[in-house]
């Protein structure tokens, strides 16, 4: 966070000339002309590829060396410029995030050291708003002299050392609005646009910190928190350069996503005796109080835990829906079994995506071929303020803001003021009437090569069950049944579809389909063949239909 003030410090005022020249151009012609050279290679970039940084065939090499040379030079005033007010504006945040076993956690020292960040690359992303966004990678291996004044809950002492810092991260800066007055732009915003790598050591002066259980993971995950919240993108620190109203440059949110963790298949097993106890942690933004967790699913690869969790969106083109699924392992610390993320850009507003993510040892390594698992989700994403053609597919007349949680009823007077405003908590309760049609390519369950397959319909909620006819010696059986099963709350309920093999002397399970009943409650019908899980092959196809009747509960 230091190295960000610093930097917005020693380079706003070499950009503000940039942003000064384009400006001069945009009123002499519509046509865009190279303002210098560095400003030439960043058009010809966006041009082809606004969204990578750019490569070194893209500008001459002397551009990025310029840039380090004039940082290095200006690095030492940057330092004693900085340092106080740093320290005053980070001492509040840290503050904020203070974990519970300290009392306080202050500044005892704070200078930036020597050496400077260097810059390894740079691109401008051009849009049609008023305003040029620069994008530079940094990377930092710097030496400052952090000292951090700990204070425990049982009176003990610590001055603890923050070394071994090595940051590689890109920021972003938006100059916004330009205007024709010096110099040319009201406001720049800047934020950690990525953060590639920010690793650091904790050491207590004249002693070891590990001595305090506790204390160490406590102070990192504070730090991280503190980066997390205060500078990450979507999070915006908008400076004033002219006289304006600019809160438009702070983060807003832009909706809400709607998340069902419904299960995982063929987690990998972390236990040398029995199988891992799979959970799962979900967070578009790696804070502790936006981290959802899932119920612990004991002594099961393939776990089901059909959980609804809501997020705030705050920028839906650039976050991601990150889960990482770990085994719990009691009192020890929980091991990770496997995470995947998901670009929300991908989500269309007010439409239901089911996906299954493959799991992953490392979000940074793509290399990693171990299967070590899948996990299915259902996601729906959204915005705020649409109310023009966006409604809520449950109920015609009230706007959707949350799928299945939050709708405000509220009741006013003539003259347009709320005097009532209540809570309503919407329960979807209606009819699911599901037709077995047929399944195909059945793997063989007896000796003849045949099997006599039936199919079991369980609700998971209340246990309801029915079954169809057997078919005897067909592994391309068709059934043609329809069972109705009344439900009380469809969002939180499942469909389970098992096929099983009829014996003589009792069955043999051949494999499994698990079906929330989001999609039919949002499309009222739907015919599909669905893969069998945890069979060899073979595809069962149903149709589901949904006659509501929905239920609404003040609270």
């Amino acid at each position: 966070m230091s190295f960000v003030v610093g930097l917005i410090i020693g380079i706003t005022l070499g950009f503000a000339l940039i942003a000064a020249f384009v400006r001069s151009e945009r009123a002499r012609s519509k046509r865009r002309v190279a303002l210098a050279t560095v400003v030439a290679a960043f058009a010809r970039m966006t041009r082809e590829d606004s969204t990578k940084l750019l490569a070194p065939e893209y500008y001459p090499s002397w551009v990025l060396t310029w840039l380090n040379s004039h940082l290095t030079k200006i690095w030492p005033h940057v330092d004693e410029a900085a340092s106080e007010l740093i320290k005053a504006n980070v001492e509040p945040i840290l503050e904020q995030y203070r974990p519970i076993v300290l009392s306080s956690l202050t500044f005892s020292r704070l200078t930036l050291g020597t050496v400077a960040p260097q810059f390894t690359g740079v691109s401008v992303i051009e849009d049609e708003s008023d305003g040029i966004t620069l994008e530079l990678e940094v990377n930092w291996d710097g030496n400052p002299s952090i000292i951090l004044d700990v204070k425990t809950r049982l009176g003990v002492s610590l001055p603890v050392q923050v070394k071994n810092i090595a940051f590689t991260g890109v920021f972003r800066l938006i100059f916004k609005p330009l205007v024709n007055v010096f110099p040319c732009f009201g406001a720049v915003s800047f934020s950690l646009r990525e953060k590639k790598k920010m690793d650091f050591t904790l050491k207590v002066v004249g002693g070891d910190i590990s001595a305090i259980p506790g204390v160490a993971d406590a102070l990192e995950s504070t730090i991280h928190d503190a980066v997390e919240d205060s500078i990450t993108w979507p999070v915006r620190k908008v400076i004033p350069i002219l006289p304006g109203d600019y809160r438009y440059g702070r983060m807003l949110p832009m909706g809400t996503l709607e998340v069902k963790l419904v299960q995982a298949q063929n987690l990998t097993n972390k236990d040398f005796i029995g199988k891992s106890d799979p959970f799962a942690k979900l967070y578009i933004r790696p804070l502790r109080s936006g981290t959802k967790t899932s119920k612990v699913i004991d002594n099961d690869l393939n776990p089901v835990w059909n959980e609804h969790f809501e997020f705030v969106v705050d920028d839906i083109f650039t976050q991601h829906l990150t889960l990482k699924v770990y085994d719990d392992d009691g009192l020890n610390s929980s091991e990770l079994i496997g995470c995947a993320q998901y670009k929300l850009s991908q989500l269309d507003p007010g439409k239901v995506k089911d996906v299954w993510l493959k799991l992953v040892k490392d979000l940074e390594i793509h290399r990693d071929n171990k299967d070590r698992g899948k996990v299915h989700l259902e996601l729906l994403y959204c915005p705020y303020g649409v109310g023009n053609g966006f409604t809520n597919p449950f109920s015609k007349s009230l706007s959707m803001t949350s799928l299945e949680r939050v709708l405000e009823d509220g009741s006013g007077s003539e003259d347009g003021d709320v005097v009532n405003l209540k809570k309503r908590t919407v329960i979807i309760r209606g009819v699911l009437s599901v037709t077995v049609i047929s399944a195909e390519d059945l793997p063989p369950a007896d000796f003849m090569g045949k099997a006599d397959p039936f199919v079991v319909l369980t609700m998971k909620k209340t246990g309801t069950k029915n079954k169809t006819r057997v078919v005897n010696e067909n592994l391309n059986p068709i059934w043609n049944q329809t069972f109705d099963f009344v439900v009380e709350d469809g969002l939180h309920d499942m469909l389970i579809v098992e096929v099983w093999d009829h014996d003589t002397f009792g069955k043999d399970f051949m494999g499994k389909c698990i079906l929330t009943l989001t999609r039919v409650i949002l499309e009222g019908e739907y015919k599909e063949s669905f893969q069998i899980e945890e069979a060899k092959s073979g595809k069962l196809t149903l149709n589901l239909k949904w006659l509501a009747q929905p239920l609404y509960r003040n609270s």
